[in-house]
Order: C-alpha cells, then structure tokens, then sequence
C-alpha cells in the first residue's frame, strides 16, 4: 500500500518525466493575490504567470501545494473532523502549462497517471466536462476509450471556471471514481450526486478564455492548463479507504493525539482526535509560514484553530497542554516534504504550548458560564446571543467554538442577537474613540478599522506583496481616484510597509495599480490601520484595484540595522554603566539612530569607548537575531527589557540577539539581549555591519542622549575623519600618528606666543617701559596714575594697572582702553588704600562717563565697559572727581 508521502512523489516524478519543472510549494501567505486569506489551490502562485504578468525560465509545472481552508469564501472547518473529506489543511498536487501543451496532452497525462502509474481500474473512473466542450469529450473518447454515458456533460458553473468577473477563465473536465453501488448516491449531475458512490479526483481547468466586462469571452493567446487533486483524497482512494482520516498519515497523527491523551483512536473520543489531528497540521504550517496567533486578520483565525484543537484535547480529559507534543510526530510524517517544518519545530512547539497554556487558564471558565447560561433557558433553546457575545467578548472564545461545543449537545446559538451584541460594543468603542481627543479628521480611520478589520502587516518576512485598495483619503475625507500629482493617504487591506511606531520611523516605496503609481513616503498608523503616505507619480490610482507594494530595500535595510543596534546599545549601557539604565525613548531613522536612557551624569570618553566596543564585539558575532510571541509576564520572565511607558497587550514579540561569552548559541539564559519589540530588524547581527557612537548630551533631567551610526554611515563618517586626519597630517608634514603630538607641541607654542604677544602690547600701551609712563598727580591726597591706550583688549588691563600699582607705590591707578570701537576701563588701588577708597567707585564714574552702566570687581581692582573710547579724557576726570572728594 502506497503511503501519503510515496503517492505525492509518484506524482512529482511522473511530471517531472514529462518536462515539468518541480516547483515548491508557496507559502501559505499569498504573497501575489490580496483577496486570498491563504492558499486554498495550487494555482495561487502561477497566477501572474497565466494572465502574462510574469514570465519564468519555464513554461511547464508540477507542484504539491500545501493550502488552508478556514477563513473567508474558503471555510470548512465548521465540517473538520465530522465529516471524511473536510480539513482545514490539505495538500493540492498540480501540474500547470503556461501556453505550453493544452488538452491534447493534459487529458493524455492524466489518464495515464491514474491508471498506469497509480494503477486505477479505468472502468472505475468516469469524466464530466462543460456541456459544449466537444473537443474534451472527444479527447476522452480519443485517449481513454470511455462512451458517452461516462462522460457526463454539465451544463452549470461547476465545470467552468473564472478567476474573477473578469480575467481568465475556461472550462473544465473534473476525473470521478466510482465505489460501487453497495454506496449510496449518484453520478454527478444527478439528483444524488450529494452521495458518497462517485467522488471526485482531479480536475483540470482549460484556460482558454478571457471574459470580458461586458460578460462576453474572448479566446486567449495564450491557452494554459491548470489542474488540481488532493492528496488526502486520492490518498485515501490509493490505501482502499472511504476516509480521509484513514489514511497513513492522518492515521498516525490521530494515534499520536491518542497515547498523548491516553484514549483509544477508535473510540468514543474518535471526532476529537480527528479534529486534533486535522488542526495540528494546519497551525504547524502556518505557524512555520511566519502566522502568529492574535486577534486580527490570520492571526485570529490561526487562533480559531488552535482554541478549536484544544477544546477537543480539553474534552479527551487531558490536564496539560497537549498540542505541542504532537509536532514531533507531524515533523517525521512531513517533514521531508516541506522543510520549513523542521526548520520552525522549536518555534511551532514553544507558540502552541504558550498558546494552550493561556487558553487552558480560561476554558474551564468560559464552559461554566456557558453551562450556566444553558441553565436558565427552555431545554433546547438557543443560547442567546449576548451570552455568546460575553464568551468571546471575556473569555475569547470564537463564535465557531461556541457553536462547536454546543453542536455535540444538538443546540444552536441566536446569531442575530450575537451580532446585535457586537454592533453595540462598536458602536460604544466608536463614542469612546471620540472622545480620545484625537485629530478632527482622525475619526475617518476609525470608520475604515470599523468597516474592513486592521490592515494586516506582512512585512516581518516580505518586502513586497500586493494587497488591495480599500480606500484612498485626501484632506480628511474618501475621495474615488488619486490622479498624477495628487498628495493622499492610501489603505489596503495587508502591507509590507512598516507603519511607524515604537520609536522606528515608517517605510518608504512604490505602491503599483494597473493603472497608476505612487511613491510612499511615510507609513502613520491609527485605529490599526496603516496610512500609506503617498504621491501618486503616474496614472491614477482608484479604490478597489489591486496593488503591487515594494518596501524601499535599501532604506528599510538601513533603518533595520539602526533598530537592531538599538537592543545591542541598550544592553551595553547596562553593562557598562550599572542596571539602572532603562530606555526613555528612541529613533531609528535610516540614516541614524538616536537612544535616551536615565542615567545621572555624562560619560567618560573611557565609558563611551566600551559601550561602542561591546556592541561591535557582538555585531562581529553575526548571530541570527530571533523573534518569538509570548505573554508580557513570560517575557518578563525571560528576562526581556519593555520600553518604560508602553502599553503591552496579551502577546508581544520577543526579540533575542546575541550569545553570551561561553554559549554556544542564544538560548534562555545565554542571550545577550532579550526585548519586547514590535519593529523590524536584521536577520543576523552581521548585517549591521559597524556601530559608531557619535556623541552623549543631557536629554532632560536625569535623561541623557546617545547618537550613533551603523552600516555605511557609520563607514562614511570613519572615512570622513580619515579624511580630514590625512589633510592635517598633510599640512603639519607628519605621519599621521604624529599629529595629535604635532598640534599638541603648535598649541604650546601658540599660547606662549601669545603671551609675548600680549606682553609686548603692554609694554607698548605703557610707552615701552618705566621710561615715558604716565606722571602720577595727588588728588584728595592719593597719588593717582591715569592713561587712555589703544591696541589692547579689555583681558590685558588687570595686568597694565597691576604694572602701574607698582610704579606709583601707594595710589590708584586708571586705563582707559580702545578696544575697537568700544571702551573697556579697570581701577586699582595699593593695598594701603583700599579702605580709604574703592577701585569699584573709580570704575564706575568713569564707565558712566564712557557711555556705560555699572563695573565690579573688589576694592583693589575693578573693571567696566562703555560705549565711546572717546570720552576717555572724561573718564579720567570722572575718576579725578571721586578722588577729589575724598
């Protein structure tokens, strides 16, 4: 019996004889298709390739395409584990032509496929195609020698296929088996074709149309196939089982959910199992695709799933967390297929367990107070639809859990009342918003959150995407089209574009139309929904279209680099500097970074050379910076450091980066630094590539602010300073490890100048020495020196009067000086005096004389300023008259 993993490989391989080029499987994220939550077919990712958008080296492709169904148009979980063929999880094999071979040879590969390679009785199988395809119906006659009563014509959309309203599209021929008449039901096309008897294989889409908006089809250039057969199905057809959940692989993951319970597979318990079994796959792979559970967009229906599994672990008895041990066991069964999931093991195992341990915390609560609920209404009832309103709106069980978990006792939940429920909390958080004080126009982002749910942010792991426009707004208010040149706000659905929060600047880039494009200058975030900034720079752009959105690489790059830095920068200043340092506040722009922290007094060039030291050692490290989700108290627990005055919610991203000395990796308890952070950042230290702290100023009080430089920069400002080291090195005719001694011995030189200078003024304002000074008079019986001088500045007359002082013996003394169009003047008076009279009361009348107010200084010298070195000779009397009235 052929195995799940051996039927996905004999498909591959029989594509790949055939001149297909095995392609892997794409994320579960579209990457190329914003109306799609996830991947629900092996098309998705061809599709740019079958409508000429996009071209690759081949022209022919096979693919197991891993897809979930459990959100949006797309929903089956309702139906996992109750019925054999839903799940939230399933594996599409496909095999595509892009304008290559058409139906002469996709109906060919098909038929041997199944009846060679896999060896299927043909007269077990019978075909449908669209009611006027007669070239199919003919083929199949052709290849496959069936008559026409097996092949069945249909004449409804169920064997024709559109991407859209418009677009391509074509019909299909869809490959049936039949079990045999001990099933119940009919062919398709028939009154019974609900049954099990006859059940649907493959299908194979003709792509050879294009409809046109006014409903009319034209036929393509480029005519391609694409096709499609579930794994689980065929699997299941393969191993002779009428069950999807029969077969190897299912099996084994439903016999791992029973020893981890202790309950028999088979059992009463069997429907729990199945529905552990199905969603185990479906959080593994999205979890490995990058999905972290949360209470928007893919977040939360990941959420809606793993609260499903756990229920039902709940319900098997099981008393601690259950899921993460399974993955194990998923790994070994998948795992050679699809890599990623080996690869995100630790991370798939560590969310799960975190994920029940916190909902286990409110399950046993939130069934009491359904039970209570159920309590006070009529036997049969449906529960009212505020209770189940309060269960998700306190306890975050989903409407689909509750409907679930009354399902098993035959009840029903009043959803019209459960809407009217939540209507009125909108309509309460619409008042409350309101009021926050926010921007007058603010409230339009308010509308769009209430209307569309948050924009979904992609850009952890992509730079590039498409999403759609859900709307476009200029100067407060939704306008239809932004034309070229037009400034406007743009929203979409999901975004690579990182809105600005936390202290990292927004994203800048392109956001692309099919008719227009715009360039992002900024990227603002209100009510959860990302405001893309834009200039709309060619054509026009309209709300409803469909847009390819590119981060600028580059800048994103660089401002990465800053962010990352920033966790390296805040853990050095606490090793440096002691464990009181705690974040104020930060900026990570592209071309700097900026971080303020408390801390008393500035720091030593020695402590500014270690700090920069250590976030270099570990930047050389080049470990892989690592990002988990957990509770804040968890995080906390690890040690992580939180932004002071920030608002966590119930999960944040947890940053490590970083081993410590004698680890050999980052793990608990060996990390450099662990913090809570939403940001952006570097993959690997390595890319910050270099880390230059630039400067270390007072912020506020007890704040103090470091600037720095990372990357190229940091490498420009270096070769900057190198620079201007070598065109001083080349003025001074040194080498350039002589320079600072150079300008040292030019300073020395320099201030002894300058006092020989200053010197020689002096002497020269005193008339060249002892020989031609100024003639001392007595006035009120004090001898007094006075003399107007020029060439000097006011710093110089302390030392002219302290000369005069020494001529005159006991006296005063005054200069008045021409400094350059203004006046300076200074008095003295020999010790002997100074009681007698005040070298500030001569300053004074004469500065008043000068122009100027006031002068200080102490009794034995004194100095002012005025206006008009001209008035000296009054200066000089004004000093004069002081004397005389001693």
């Amino acid at each position: 019996m052929p195995s799940l993993n051996d039927i996905r490989s004999t498909y591959l391989d029989f594509f790949q004889r055939n001149g297909h080029r095995v392609v892997e499987s794409s994320p579960l994220v579209p990457r190329n298709d914003p109306t799609l939550m996830f991947a629900n077919s092996g098309m998705v990712q061809f599709k740019n390739l079958f409508t000429g958008v996009e071209t690759r080296d081949y022209t022919r492709a096979t693919t197991a395409q891993k897809c979930v169904r459990a959100g949006g148009k797309h929903n089956d979980l309702d139906n996992v584990g109750y019925t054999a063929r839903h799940h939230t999880f399933f594996e599409m094999l496909g095999n595509f032509s892009f304008g290559d071979y058409f139906k002469e040879s996709a109906i060919p590969f098909a038929w041997e496929l199944l009846t060679k390679d896999f060896d299927i009785d043909p007269k077990r199988l019978l075909v449908t195609v669209y009611h006027t395809d007669d070239e199919a119906a003919d083929l199949w006659k052709k290849v496959a020698g069936l008559g026409d009563d097996r092949i069945i014509r249909i004449a409804t959309d169920d064997n024709f296929w559109r991407m859209g309203p418009t677009g391509p599209c074509g019909p299909c021929t869809e490959i049936f088996y039949d079990h045999g008449d001990s099933i119940w039901g009919g062919p398709p096309g028939s009154a019974d074709e609900d049954g099990d008897r006859y059940i649907e294989i493959w299908n194979n889409v003709f792509m050879q149309n294009e409809q046109m908006p006014d409903g009319t089809l034209r036929k393509l250039d480029m005519q391609s196939i694409d096709t499609g057969m579930g794994l689980e199905r065929i699997g299941a057809l393969l191993q002779g089982k009428h069950d999807n959940y029969d077969t190897d692989l299912m099996r084994s993951l439903i016999e791992a959910s029973a020893h981890a319970t202790s309950n028999d597979p088979d059992g009463p318990g069997k429907v729990h199992h199945r529905v552990i079994a199905d969603h185990l796959r479906s959080t593994s792979f999205l979890i490995a695709d990058g999905v972290m559970p949360s209470n928007e967009g893919r977040g939360y229906v990941l959420r809606r799933i793993m609260r499903r599994a756990m229920r039902h672990a709940h319900m098997l008895g099981a008393q601690d967390p259950v899921m993460h041990r399974l993955v194990p066991a998923l790994v070994r069964q998948m795992g050679a297929a699809y890599p990623e999931l080996g690869r995100a093991q630790a991370m798939i195992e560590e969310t799960l367990k975190a994920e029940e341990t916190k909902f286990r915390t409110t399950l046993d609560r939130g069934l009491r107070l359904l039970d209570d609920e159920l309590a006070k209404i009529p036997e049969g009832a449906a529960l009212p639809g505020e209770a189940a309103f309060k269960l998700y709106d306190t306890f975050g069980f989903p409407l689909d859990l509750t409907q679930d978990a009354l399902r098993e006792r035959g009840l029903t939940v009043d959803t019209a009342g459960f809407d009217a429920a939540m209507a009125e909390q909108k309509a309460k958080a619409r008042a409350a918003w309101s009021g926050t004080g926010e921007t007058k126009d603010a409230a339009i982002w308010f509308d769009l959150a209430e209307e569309h749910g948050a924009t979904e942010f992609l850009g952890y792991d992509t730079e590039t995407a498409e999403g759609q426009v859900l709307a476009l707004v200029q100067k407060g208010a939704a306008v239809p089209v932004a034309k070229q040149g037009d400034e406007v706000q743009i929203v979409v659905n999901q975004s690579p574009f990182y809105a600005e929060s936390g202290g990292q600047v927004g994203d800048a880039g392109i956001i692309r139309t099919a008719t227009g494009e715009a360039r992002v200058t900024d990227v603002k975030k209100s009510a959860n929904v990302f405001i893309h900034v834009a200039t709309v720079t060619m054509g026009e752009i309209a709300k409803g279209q469909g847009a390819e959105l590119v981060v600028d690489h580059a800048r994103r790059a660089a401002i990465q680099g800053n962010h990352s830095a920033t966790h390296l920068l805040n853990e050095a200043l606490r090793g440096v500097l002691g464990d009181h340092v705690a974040q104020r506040g930060s900026l990570n722009a592209p071309d700097r970074m900026r971080f303020d922290f408390s801390h008393q007094k500035a720091l030593s060039a020695d402590e500014i050379a270690k700090v920069e030291a250590e976030v270099n050692h570990y930047i050389r490290q080049n470990g892989a910076v690592t990002t988990r989700l957990m509770s804040p108290d968890d995080a906390r627990g690890l040690g992580a450091q939180a932004l002071f005055g920030e608002k966590y919610g119930e999960e944040v991203r947890v940053v490590s980066m970083g081993a410590l000395p004698g680890s050999k990796k980052g793990t608990d308890g060996q990390t450099y630094s662990i913090e809570l952070c939403g940001g952006t950042h570097v993959a690997r230290l390595g890319e910050i590539g270099l880390f230059v702290l630039l400067s270390d100023s007072a912020s506020s009080a007890g704040v103090r602010r470091v600037e720095a430089l990372t990357g190229q920069a940091a490498l420009d400002h270096l070769n900057a300073q190198g620079a201007r080291l070598a065109e001083i090195a080349g003025v001074l005719k040194a080498p350039a490890n002589e320079v600072v001694e150079r300008v040292k011995a030019l300073a020395d030189e320099r201030k002894a100048l300058a006092n020989e200078v200053a010197q020689l003024r002096r002497e020269l304002a005193m008339g060249g020495g002892a020989k031609g000074g100024p003639e001392a008079k007595e006035i009120g019986g004090v001898k007094f020196i006075a003399q107007a001088v020029s060439g000097v500045s006011g710093k110089d007359l302390p030392a002219l009067v302290d000369a005069l002082k020494g001529t005159v013996g006991s006296g005063a003394v005054l200069v008045v000086a021409d400094t350059g169009g203004k006046a300076a003047v200074a008095a003295g008076v020999t010790a002997d005096l100074t009681a007698k009279v005040s070298a500030v009361d001569l300053v004074r009348a004469a500065a008043e004389a000068l122009g100027g107010k006031g002068g200080g200084g102490r009794p034995d010298m004194a100095q002012a300023g005025g206006a008009d070195p001209a008035k000296a000779p009054e200066a000089i009397a004004a000093a004069e008259a002081v004397l005389a009235a001693l």
